[in-house]
């Protein structure tokens, strides 16, 4: 039996539904606020409490430099989607409005806000970043009139004050007897590198096919350079709806060489296209999309965690555009917007096994900056290619340069090539890894056969690193890196033999000397000269998963009882999703699902449940901690697991808080696996 809290209220004769389901996640108490954002893969729209407003909106790849003297940061866009509602010449805030509510539709991805303004009216708006027109987002607008109101509407184009020289228009463009109005701004970015557009206009789907006449008439303000304005007037008389929507695109010379032109277009396409067909097809690339879903019986409140985490790392990325994920997806320019491992060994796992198309996208990023990587190599002393700690459209280095991490994090490097192999293992696309996979796969190989040091024992070290573990910088032997390079040395002479070549002899010599350190006991070391220090990251357990390097259950358990309470509670959550993981597969269920909300839980933020990065911290979404929480049901409860063979199931287990679990979409083959009791 699903539970469903439905509350239904019955104003002027439309149904307004506030309810929290498997699908929809609704708030009707705005005091604690942290918001959901609506993207799509290029563009990020963050939703307000507040009337009206959106708080921000991300461009997806397109980076200026944060300061003069500072690194790369990605882009805070022109406000596009913020308007504003007069009825009869006053200004509708929120003091004077009732039973207002939010809901999120993760099956649609659309966020509506609804409410009653005084007695005179009831108003409901959604938000949508359109999944067809990716550049572009839509407002839909639906006010019932109960008595005789007029309506003023104004919308505006936002520009931040840290864009250069902008120019704001009002033009109405014409082609026979079509008019296309078009507010827009175009303006520098921080530092002058890329040429940002923004456009948008009005819909009226009642009349958007008539003649001019009859439109509302459009007042044009330019309140300044960066306030661009435009409004109409309707009257609206009791018991009538008005419906309308505003439409606007945002692009770059990042994707454009004339991005002032192609945000016009977007928004005639989505002007002249009627809406029922427009959000159809937007609707509808959603649906493709949960084709691989995860469903959970018997534990609505999981149910929704996991829901919305796959929401997340689907509306972070796109099959068409070989970008990546950064930690914070589009939701905020946290980390810059710059693409870390959080990518390859947190994210990409669950998205591989149930879209290959977003996975492709994440390794063809890497595959389009393998001549940078390779540079780094080389200016470093190494062979091979060895990738930035924080990358971004450029491929080069984009860390801090204060940060011992971009200097000295290397396991990254092995990372991106796990990706690579099980990429290839999944989709057996061999086309790709001719092209894509083994150029790379050979490259990393040869790196790590350059980064490591032969000891006096004919054994490997590769010393003087940052782990996975950050706070013990500067460490020899570190296990996870250690690890990470044996496991990409013995994938690539796996590639090369796939594809009839013959690898370098000296990537499994030196797989098969690289030390990992223990302590009497048997207990793995972090790294050589651990003595116990607290850690930031389950650096030593991922050896076990994903890199199934310890492979015996006594070691496993050693590992996880040492290293679990020296796991910092200021430190971000993937730690305990690895904990889980690994008891899940040990077939203790009760561990596994402990550390499995532990993973997450502290980190929800209300009224949605938003991720942030750690317990006290305020920041959404944090799509590395849903990649880590899917990972535990995917990889622990629902046992799976990316072999040689493909994706295989070997002893799933069900905690007690759930009746069944049902994977659906797995793999090339759209499988479907169902664990029950």
């Amino acid at each position: 039996m699903k539970h469903i809290l439905i509350t239904i209220l019955i104003i002027s004769g439309i149904q307004v539904y506030s309810q929290n389901d498997e699908w929809n996640i609704s708030t009707t108490d705005n005091s604690n606020y942290t918001g959901i954002v609506v993207a799509n893969g290029r563009i990020g729209i963050l939703p307000s409490k507040h009337l009206f407003k959106t708080e921000q909106i991300i461009l997806n790849n397109v980076y200026d430099k944060e300061s003069p003297l500072g690194v790369s940061r990605i882009l805070l866009g022109m406000n596009f989607q913020n308007i504003q509602i007069e009825i009869n010449g006053e200004e509708i805030e929120e003091d004077h409005i009732s039973n207002w509510s939010q809901r999120l539709d993760m099956k649609k991805a659309a966020f509506t806000t609804q409410f009653t303004y005084k007695n005179k009216a009831h108003i409901s708006y959604t938000m949508y970043a359109l999944r067809n027109v990716p550049y572009a987002g839509y407002l839909d607008v639906t006010i019932k009139a109960k008595e005789n109101i007029n309506v003023k509407v104004i919308a505006s184009i936002e520009t931040p004050e840290e864009y250069q020289n902008p120019t704001s228009t009002f033009r109405i463009l014409r082609d026979l007897e079509t008019t296309m109005p078009i507010l827009q701004t175009v303006a520098k970015s921080r530092l002058g590198r890329h040429t940002v557009a923004a456009s948008g206009t009005f819909i009226w789907h009642d009349i958007n096919s008539t003649r001019e006449h009859q439109r509302p008439e459009l007042m044009h303000t330019k309140v300044s350079d960066y306030f661009n304005q435009l409004a109409f007037e309707r009257v609206v008389k009791k018991g009538e709806t008005l419906d309308f929507a505003w439409t606007a695109a945002q692009t770059s010379t990042q994707d454009f060489n004339d991005p002032q032109s192609e945000s016009e277009r977007f928004v005639i396409f989505n002007l002249l296209t009627p809406k029922k067909d427009l959000l159809k097809e937007h609707i509808h690339l959603w649906k493709e999309l949960w084709q691989g879903d995860i469903v959970i019986e018997g534990d609505l409140q999981s149910q929704q965690d996991i829901r919305l985490a796959l929401y997340h790392l689907y509306a972070f990325g796109r099959d068409d555009s070989d970008l990546s994920i950064a930690p914070m997806g589009l939701s905020s320019q946290n980390y810059n917007g710059h693409i870390f491992w959080d990518t390859e060994l947190w994210m990409y796992p669950p998205i591989l096994l149930l879209n290959q198309g977003i996975a492709r996208s994440l390794v063809n990023y890497r595959s389009d900056r393998l001549d940078k990587a390779k540079q780094k190599a080389v200016n470093f002393g190494y062979k091979g290619a060895m990738f930035p700690w924080e990358s971004d459209d450029t491929g080069e280095e984009a860390t801090p340069a204060w940060a011992l991490t971009g200097t000295f994090e290397h396991h990254i490097t092995a990372d991106v090539a796990i990706a690579f192999w099980n990429y290839y293992r999944v989709t057996k696309d061999e086309k790709w890894l001719k092209e894509r996979g083994y150029p790379m796969l050979k490259e990393v190989a040869d790196y790590w056969v350059s980064r490591s040091t032969k000891n006096n024992d004919g054994s490997y070290s590769i010393k003087n690193v940052v782990g996975a573990n950050e706070f013990a910088p500067n460490v020899d032997d570190n296990a996870f890196t250690n690890g990470a390079a044996i496991t990409a040395l013995q994938y690539a002479t796996l590639a090369a033999k796939v594809l009839g070549m013959t690898p370098n002899s000296d990537w499994e010599k030196v797989a098969g000397a690289i030390k990992i350190h223990r302590f009497s006991d048997g207990t793995t070391m972090e790294h050589s000269k651990y003595d116990g220090d607290r850690i930031k990251q389950a650096d030593v357990n991922l050896l076990s998963y994903p890199l199934n390097i310890v492979s015996d259950t006594p070691t496993i358990l050693k590992d996880l009882h040492y290293y679990e309470p020296k796991l910092a509670k200021e430190g971000p959550a993937m730690g305990k999703s690895v904990f889980a993981v690994l008891y899940a597969r040990l077939g203790d269920a009760e561990n596994a699902f402990r550390l499995f909300k532990e993973s997450y839980e502290p980190n929800k933020r209300p009224p949605f449940g938003a991720l942030s990065e750690t317990a006290t911290a305020t920041h959404p979404y944090f799509a590395t901690g849903a990649g880590g929480m899917l990972q535990t049901v995917l990889f622990g409860f629902g046992g799976l697991d990316i072999s040689e063979e493909g994706i295989v199931q070997e002893n799933p287990i069900l905690p007690k808080q759930w009746k069944s679990l049902t994977i659906k979409g797995v793999g090339p083959e759209k499988k479907i696996y169902k664990i029950e009791k």
